[in-house]
């Protein structure tokens, strides 16, 4: 894994000739032995997605890992000698591409990706007969926040409208670092990115017998109706708004956080904290909190992020909410990024049915890594559970330790990356044309992200950022699921929440037996 820096020296007093001197002694040594190149949807179904092979369009070559001296040679920091002024993406000697010459070969195959990378075959089936043209990636203009290109290794964006909060300034920081981590290796591409919650790609438009093709959409969650392509979401490299860490160093701290109190120790109730007006359902929820006629074992508190800030985010620290024996997930306005961190913890999670996906949570499944709550019947439904915990205390925390294991282990920052690069791999294999930097587009690197930021922003960005290539290659893509094993996912899914919702039934009913 590639180290991270933590400072950056954004202001540096050297003479010009002393740079040209510098970067020249670079060169020779660097590229001594290396080059650097500057150069129909009718019928569709969710089985026949998985079930059938992408065709691919056009080709990338792997690449051999990089050896252990020529990643220390790369090893660099920004180039903030501009300081704020940095407007353009400075003359670097960091390669944006790679011959076998400068790698070695690896001593050990890569490992399998996790599970969960199967479903990039499904997201891009729409175009798997058609490819995708530039007409249908133009169409997708209509929402889209951002136009991303990428060619010959750099990266290039046309902004459409503003997003909220950073949510694209850290969507293409995390696309930049991921051009660092495998330089070279991400093939030409041209995609249109929506960073709102909601997915607005209607399947329903596509199904029809000689129905046209999708235009393709990145965000950052689908559903069952929609065809949105989902790609990781921004806050894996910070939320400064509201002071959430990169996820390499906050899976870290949520790791410390763990084993601070033992689960037998922790608070015996179902426990949530987060914003209620952004969704009905988190309104709803907070009618379970107790009360003096009422105890659903449940403790709500609704965030005032305002006064959060004002506080110096005392009271929001995640690492410090590991100390409830259940945590609760609810969506918000669609999906939350907050599943990762309230899975994280070794609590169980208490999953209020969901509507949306992100692009690892197609890999959970209930009574394994989490405990299925009612949307419809909140208050009971948690009641249910953290009695049924409480009193099956090895078979909760085996559900609490699995989630963390799923989380710490296959969500690690490692597998975000390729997850990243298998999808935009396949996506640029659909590609019809020959990607070309648009004439309004410019040019973006992590010198002009990074050195005209400040505070957290900033922060985040230096302690996410990529430094030197990574050692390995990308994990080996699995195979799609066959039907067996696709249909044993779903029933095996399906059985297990009716399972819970039996017990729940047979809960109340002897309650009221008792009363």
């Amino acid at each position: 894994m590639a180290s991270k820096t933590t400072t950056v020296k954004s202001s540096i007093t050297i003479t010009f000739v002393s740079i040209l001197l510098f970067t020249a002694a670079i060169f020779s040594t660097l590229f001594l032995h290396s080059s650097f190149d500057i150069n129909s949807t009718a019928g569709y179904s969710p089985l026949k997605a998985i079930l059938t092979p992408i065709t691919h369009h056009n080709h990338t070559d792997t690449t051999p890992a990089i050896s252990k001296e020529l990643q220390k040679k790369l090893e660099i920091q920004l180039n903030c000698t501009l300081g704020n002024l940095i407007t353009t993406c400075p003359a670097s000697y960091y390669p944006s591409k790679f011959t076998d010459k400068n790698q070695a070969s690896s001593s050990s195959p890569p490992p399998t990706c996790p599970d969960y990378f199967r479903w990039i075959y499904d997201d891009l089936w729409p175009w798997r007969e058609t490819g995708i043209t530039k007409e249908m990636v133009m169409q997708a203009r209509r929402t889209a926040d951002f136009r991303l290109v990428i060619v010959n290794g750099k990266a290039y964006v046309e902004t459409y409208r503003k997003a909220f909060q950073s949510r694209d300034t850290f969507t293409l920081w995390g696309i930049l670092q991921l051009l660092r981590r495998y330089p070279g290796k991400v093939p030409d591409l041209d995609l249109m990115f929506d960073t709102v919650d909601w997915p607005v790609i209607k399947a329903e438009f596509y199904r029809y017998p000689k129905a046209p093709a999708p235009p393709p959409l990145f965000r950052y969650c689908g559903n069952d109706r929609s065809l949105d392509i989902v790609f990781p979401d921004w806050s894996f490299w910070g939320w400064p708004e509201i002071n959430i860490k990169p996820w390499e160093t906050l899976s870290k701290d949520l790791m410390k956080g763990n084993e601070k109190i033992k689960w037998t120790d922790r608070e015996p109730y179902a426990y949530w904290k987060g914003n209620p007006v952004v969704a009905e359902t988190r309104k709803d929820l907070l009618k379970c909190n107790v009360s003096e006629k009422q105890d659903w074992s449940a403790r709500v508190y609704a965030q005032d992020w305002i006064q959060e800030q004002k506080q110096a985010y005392k009271q929001s620290d995640l690492a410090s909410q590991c100390i409830h024996r259940y945590k609760i997930y609810v969506e918000g306005s669609a999906w939350s990024v907050s599943e990762k961190y309230i899975l994280a913890c070794d609590s169980v999670t208490l999953l209020v049915k969901p509507h949306y996906y992100d692009f690892y949570t197609r890999g959970l499944m209930p009574l394994q890594h989490y405990w299925p709550i009612k949307d419809n019947d909140k208050c009971r439904s948690i009641k249910h559970a953290v009695d049924w915990g409480n009193t099956h205390k090895q078979e909760a925390q085996a559900i609490g330790r699995a989630a963390r294991d799923f989380i710490q282990e296959q969500l690690k920052m490692d597998y975000v990356y390729d997850y990243m690069f298998h999808l935009l791999s396949e996506y640029s294999k659909l590609l019809k044309y020959k990607p070309t930097v648009p004439p309004k587009a410019v040019e973006l690197c992590s010198e002009t992200m990074a050195c005209p930021a400040e505070g957290l922003a900033k922060k985040f960005m230096l302690e996410s950022m990529v430094e030197v290539p990574s050692d390995a290659i990308p994990c080996n893509m699995p195979p799609p699921f066959g039907p067996a094993g696709l249909h044993s996912i779903l029933d095996r899914k399906e059985n297990s929440i009716k399972q819970v919702d039996s017990w729940e039934q047979q809960y109340w009913k002897n309650k009221s037996k008792q009363q």
